[in-house]
């Protein structure tokens, strides 16, 4: 079940079939498919980094001597944990168990130059944009924030014009708005077919409560077997 949110409030509220049908929603799709390309950038790039150890003092492959008690004993843990039997591990197929409860969002009515900031600040590529109230009016993504900029950067002022505009002025509205138990193959389908970035997680009042985003799904199908998402 999703349900559709502007600046008005609650639009709809349904299957997946027909959010996917819904005009306004669709306008909206359309609009941003035929929009300028602005450089894309990533949804949670903090969330999916992954470290490379590395022997303090050097590099990859640098030789730091022969390895000290702690290490062999260390290694030996390894291998043991290595040979043992997997655990019990739960199938992933709803929203609650992937989405990311650290909500960042954007307050209507604030300017694209606070907005890029919050974005930037999270390290992430996108945030729905809040009411007075907490409910959701729409989605607002780094792409949305450059999008109409000229690329003469020696406009300042018009850059600064641009930048003092309001969010609700280029954020995307309506916006529909997953559920804690919502299945995740469902969400995933609903991004894929309107080409959104994620979706906000509310609950039964339209509050915000957290966000699932194309890295939580990216980040689940590269989670260590077993790992049964479609079940």
């Amino acid at each position: 079940m999703f349900t559709v949110y502007g600046t008005s409030g609650k639009i709809y509220t349904g299957p997946l079939e027909q959010v996917r049908d819904l005009a306004p929603v669709q306008a909206v799709a359309r609009t941003r498919a035929v929009a300028p390309v602005a450089q894309q950038e990533s949804d949670e790039p903090s969330s999916v980094a992954v470290r490379l150890g590395q022997g303090q003092g050097g590099g990859a492959g640098a030789f730091t001597g022969p390895p000290r008690p702690q290490q062999t004993y260390a290694a030996h843990e390894a291998l043991a944990a290595y040979g043992a039997p997997a655990s019990a591990r739960q199938p992933l197929s709803l929203v609650r168990q992937l989405m990311s409860r650290r909500l960042v969002s954007v307050g209507s009515g604030v300017t694209l130059r606070r907005a890029w900031g919050v974005l930037a600040r999270a390290g992430v590529g996108q945030a729905p944009v809040l009411g007075p109230q907490g409910a959701v009016m729409g989605l607002i993504t780094r792409a949305d924030l450059l999008r109409g900029l000229s690329d003469d950067l020696s406009q300042i002022g018009e850059v600064a014009l641009r930048l003092d505009q309001p969010v609700d002025e280029v954020m995307w509205t309506p916006v529909p708005a997953a559920q804690e138990d919502t299945p995740v193959r469902e969400a995933a389908q609903l991004m894929m077919d309107l080409g959104l970035p994620g979706l906000p997680v509310v609950d039964e009042t339209g509050h915000a409560l957290a966000f699932v985003s194309r890295s939580d799904l990216l980040r689940a199908l590269t989670h260590e077997p077993p790992l049964d998402l479609w079940s």
